[in-house]
């Protein structure tokens, strides 16, 4: 009976937990709080931040499979490896010798006994966690909760010649896993779920919706602020550099950089395509950006801009015609794919999102993607985004870097946006009020409701609302021309 309640509560969560997952759960309770207490981007932040707490509560994966990564991977990211074990050091085996297992040449039976003695490891190399301890020879690590993570030579030797250089080592390594999580049957719910995201289904379907609420109309009447929307996305390319010279690779400096367009669901696409291992942070930072916009930008608008520039007025928005309404959409989206190919399934999904509004024969159809199929995705795209973040694969130094990065492509974003509309007055007989610059980035509506508000404190009746969805809806196709443009590059 004693061992009966030991090994039950070993097995629970109080036995299996871990510091990481204490300080994830905080997040988690930070992001409902921040949603319901202050109303920041409440549809957006609680789905993620119980997502949080979903993916952060601590179980044996040997025995459970609950969590988004608990499910089979591809062929080509699996690596098998032949191990010699030397001796056991308390959590780590030391191995003698590793080397990877040719099973066209040695058979799939040779494989399959060689997995059920434990002398040959599968190595998921898509998944890696990190571990900050010292290790000199190639060794099999459990880090707790059932997971193990396999060190090799080879990357021991990169490390070292990296400590030469003075640069840091790489210290995330890829995890073993068991035969079983191959079987779909043995997948979990939330690994189910998560596979809108990591099969790039959910961001598109999040644009049909987008594309059905927006009114591209402000835009279309004063088309001017398409460069504002345009401008705005300097701060992917800004910040993709930024995070170059910082140590990130090509692919996962452009995951980060895309955070500067304020965009989830891009930032999402890009992010699964090009660099999944950091998907967790990258939607966690693009988020996070999202609902502080009221207070990232105003300081950014007021420190680039005179009293006089903020007092001014702007003409009424001209009526556009029901025939520019429904033509802009169709012709819209054939420019921008034959330009990007690549963001076709973002820009196909916006485009056709808003045919459906404008051409007012498709009611249903529009107030369906506009409520009813928005709500549902937004709902399971927080809830796995947020169980993605689980404290091995979160809490790293390249989830700060990537915090900071994103908040500095968000800062020169609003900048450039803000710069060129004040050029353009400089070159224009036309007044712009250069706060509608700040609107470029695609976080509709949130982005032109701070240049309205920040607008009325200077003139209360200066109503700038409509004026700012013009940038605001033009950085929304830019965010997906500029996803396109990068996964071309890139991908």
């Amino acid at each position: 009976m004693y061992d009966t309640v030991v090994n039950f509560l070993n097995q629970s969560g109080f036995g299996q937990f871990q510091w990481g997952n204490g300080v994830m759960i905080l997040i988690g309770f930070l992001f409902i709080y921040l949603a319901i207490a202050k109303r920041f981007e409440p549809l957006l932040l609680v789905p993620i931040g119980f997502g949080i707490l979903i993916g952060n509560i601590p179980y044996d994966t040997r025995s459970l499979s609950l969590g988004v990564y608990d499910g089979p991977t591809s062929e080509s990211d699996l690596h098998y490896y032949k191990v010699v074990k030397k001796e056991q050091e308390g959590s780590i085996t030391l191995l003698e010798s590793s080397v990877a297992y040719h099973s066209n040449q040695e058979g799939k039976l040779a494989l399959e006994t060689g997995i059920e003695k434990g002398e040959v490891i599968i190595v998921n190399e898509h998944v890696k966690l990190t571990y900050s301890g010292k290790i000199k020879d190639p060794s099999i690590i459990d880090i707790g909760q059932g997971r193990r993570i396999y060190v090799s030579e080879k990357q021991i030797l990169a490390n070292e010649e990296l400590v030469k250089k003075g640069e840091k080592p790489n210290n995330r390594y890829p995890v073993i896993i068991q035969p079983e999580n191959q079987e779909v049957a043995n997948a979990g719910f939330f690994y189910l779920i998560f596979q809108g995201v990591a099969l790039g289904v959910f961001p598109p379907l999040i644009f049909l919706g987008v594309g059905a609420l927006t009114d591209f109309g402000p835009m279309l009447s004063n088309p001017r602020t398409l460069l504002l929307g345009a401008s705005a996305q300097i701060g992917i390319f800004a910040a993709l550099l930024g995070a170059l010279l910082i140590g990130f690779d090509i692919k996962e400096a452009a995951s980060i950089g895309i955070i500067g367009g304020a965009d989830g669901p891009t930032s999402i696409f890009v992010c699964t395509a090009l660099a999944p291992d950091l998907l967790g942070a990258v939607a966690l930072a693009a988020y996070s950006y999202m609902a502080m916009v009221p207070i990232i930008q105003p300081p950014i608008m007021k420190a680039l801009t005179t009293k006089e520039e903020r007092l001014i007025r702007m003409d009424p928005p001209t009526d556009v015609s029901r025939k520019t309404r429904v033509v802009f959409p169709i012709l819209g989206f054939l420019l921008t794919a034959f330009i990007t190919p690549a963001a076709l399934p973002l820009l196909g999904m916006l485009f056709f999102g808003n045919l459906l509004r404008e051409s007012l024969v498709t009611d249903r159809l529009s107030k369906t993607a506009q409520n009813a199929l928005i709500d549902i995705v937004t709902i399971m795209l927080g809830i796995s985004v947020g169980a993605k973040t689980q404290a091995a694969t979160f809490l790293t130094w390249q989830t700060i870097g990537i915090f900071a990065m994103g908040i500095v492509a968000f800062i020169i974003a609003t900048a450039c946006g803000v710069l060129l509309a004040k050029f353009m007055n400089k070159v224009s007989k036309k007044p712009i009020n250069p706060l509608i610059g700040a609107a470029g980035v695609s976080a509709v509506p949130m982005a032109a409701r701070v240049v309205h508000n920040v607008g009325q404190k200077e003139d209360p009746h200066n109503f700038l609302l409509m004026h700012a969805m013009g940038p605001n809806v033009a950085g929304v196709i830019g965010s997906a021309v500029a996803a396109g443009v990068l996964l071309s590059a890139l991908g």
